[in-house]
């Protein structure tokens, strides 16, 4: 039987990695609590892009961005649409 493979060392090291980057939630552009508990909803999260069960690789580095907690949670499985290359602003025209 195969274990996860978020257990093991590659995706652990594809998680420092990203981490130690302290790049800011790409999906609201917010700073992220990257020393707050893992449980809190500001704390840093690996998400991917491409959502593994779209097709998304799970070790690719150039599919790995670093989200919020709830951010990661409230988009899912979905992808983000064209327009978007980075974060994820909504703004009011006046």
């Amino acid at each position: 039987m195969v274990g996860n493979p978020r257990n093991g060392r590659p995706y652990r090291r594809l998680v420092d990695w990203l981490r130690a980057q302290r790049l800011p939630c790409w999906l609201c552009g917010h700073e992220i609590g990257y020393d707050l508990d893992a449980r809190h909803p500001l704390s840093f999260t690996l998400d991917h892009e491409v959502p593994l069960s779209r097709g998304g690789a799970l070790l690719d580095v150039a599919n790995v961005r670093p989200a919020h907690r709830r951010c990661n949670s409230r988009k899912g499985n979905r992808t983000p649409g064209p327009q978007s290359s980075g974060p994820v602003r909504s703004s009011r025209r006046w």
